[in-house]
């Protein structure tokens, strides 16, 4: 199985509602996201996929989030924790590149997202 890998970072503020300690407060952090894609199969060219539709697409939904509240966003249900942001970065992504939804074996499919809320904390959602 082949896997590539894009990044990008975004930087934006929240506060966790159900909460009960520091996080219950509005504060912000420089998320690092990163989107993997897999699949068995390469293209003509030897690519998986191209790393710039990737980015395009990862770049496009992490501006959306860029410098908001993230508790403005109705998806989040007043907890954006980053666990509901790399969800919610997976399914815009699939809504810029429909395609990378397959997993029939032959297509590359979006794999997994990972959202640092810091160095050291991550959250990520796979695919089923």
């Amino acid at each position: 199985m082949f896997e590539v890998r894009v990044d990008t970072s975004f930087a934006a503020a929240h506060f966790l509602a159900d909460y009960h300690g520091k996080c219950e407060r509005l504060h912000g952090h420089n998320y690092h996201v990163y989107a993997h894609v897999r699949g068995f199969s390469l293209d003509a060219g030897g690519m998986l996929l191209d790393f710039s539709e990737l980015k395009v697409a990862l770049k496009k939904v992490c501006d959306s989030l860029d410098h908001r509240n993230l508790n403005d966003f109705s998806f989040f249900e007043q907890n954006p924790s980053a666990e509901r942001i790399a969800y919610f970065i997976y399914n815009e992504i699939l809504k810029e590149i429909p395609d990378l939804k397959k997993k029939d074996g032959e297509s590359a499919f979006l794999y997994a997202i990972d959202v640092f809320e810091t160095d050291t904390n991550r959250a990520r959602y796979i695919a089923e």
